[in-house]
């Protein structure tokens, strides 16, 4: 099965379906029963259901048959003003034929239309309200202008529980015949932070290999190093060792074939759980957002790392120093 298959395979159908987002989910089944939506904007971040819960919205509200009464737009989809004034309107200006007395128009990746487009989709909002609703969806709501919110009723969509995706994981797991570790669903979640829809494909992915899924497993395949190969690395580092953890720095490149930047993103994160006091903690991630920062604007990867390793050694021997005072 293609990559990202698992994902529509496994995607929920209806309201009754969706995984966690219990409020909306109810607050969705009102629209539903009384046959009437408003405009509405579905907020949050990527993986969190937004677009599956306005296909289960449209679904429940028009039967198996939704395709005819939908319009999708995606952020791959060209909708500039011309698309809005064009294809947006020609669809919303039509009145569908049947009990409910309106279309649906979801936009996805909303927040990355144009100013101009958001101005004229505002009006068109305005003047097919009785014909067609409107569903948004975006990351950052912020970023679609003030007239169009006003109009939308808000739904914010969070992060799924560690609960909720491992059980959600299991369940696929389970009926795709794939053995999935403990180790692995840890590797996952730390991976994937309640993304279930790049959790299911980490999953997908890595059941391609035909082995057990362990945590070796999904860190091979995601491209990012074991949280406890980084946690050596810290330890080797406020040693005072620089030359041996410049060597466990490149293994670690070697063996995961990791990014720079996305070692400095672990290391931070690996940072808060070193057994470090607040100040000291506080330093680290001011030299960590600085050599991060380097590396945005083009500074050279190797370099970068290891005057990151030589900036965290100085601190350590502040911190022996600082003890013995």
């Amino acid at each position: 099965m293609s990559f990202e298959m698992w994902a529509e395979k496994y995607r929920p159908k209806t309201l009754d379906d969706m995984v966690n987002q219990k409020e909306i989910v109810e607050r969705l089944k009102s629209f539903v029963r009384s046959k009437n939506v408003p405009h509405c904007i579905f907020a949050g971040p990527p993986g969190t259901g937004k677009t599956t819960a306005a296909l289960c919205l449209s679904r429940d509200l028009y039967g198996d048959n939704y395709r005819e009464y939908i319009m999708e737009l995606n952020a791959s989809d060209e909708r500039g003003i011309d698309v809005v004034r064009e294809t947006v309107k020609t669809f919303a200006r039509v009145k569908p034929i049947g009990e409910v007395p309106f279309k649906i128009m979801i936009l996805d990746e909303a927040d990355n239309m144009t100013a101009d487009a958001q101005q004229a989709l505002r009006r068109t909002m305005e003047r097919y309200t009785e014909t067609c609703r409107f569903i948004l969806c975006a990351n950052y709501s912020g970023k679609i202008i003030e007239p169009i919110q006003s109009r939308c009723a808000p739904f914010r969509f969070t992060y799924l529980p560690r609960e909720e995706q491992d059980k959600y994981l299991r369940y696929i797991a389970e009926k795709e015949g794939v053995i999935l570790l403990d180790e692995g669903l840890d590797a996952i979640y730390e991976v994937c932070s309640g993304d279930l829809r790049r959790a299911i494909n980490t999953l997908q992915a890595a059941a391609s290999l035909g082995k057990p899924i362990d945590a070796k497993v999904v860190y091979s395949i995601t491209g990012k190093a074991n949280p406890a190969d980084v946690k050596k690395l810290i330890e080797i580092t406020l040693k005072g060792n620089f030359v041996e953890a410049r060597k466990q720095l490149r293994e670690m490149i070697q063996k995961y074939g990791v990014a720079g930047s996305d070692i400095i993103r672990q290391i931070h994160s690996e940072i808060f759980k070193a057994d470090v006091s607040e100040p000291w903690k506080i330093k680290l991630a001011e030299i960590i957002g600085e050599i991060d920062y380097r590396l945005v604007e083009g500074a050279d990867e190797e370099i970068q790392l290891s005057a990151l390793l030589a900036k965290l050694i100085e601190v350590a021997y502040e911190v022996k120093g600082a003890k013995k005072v």
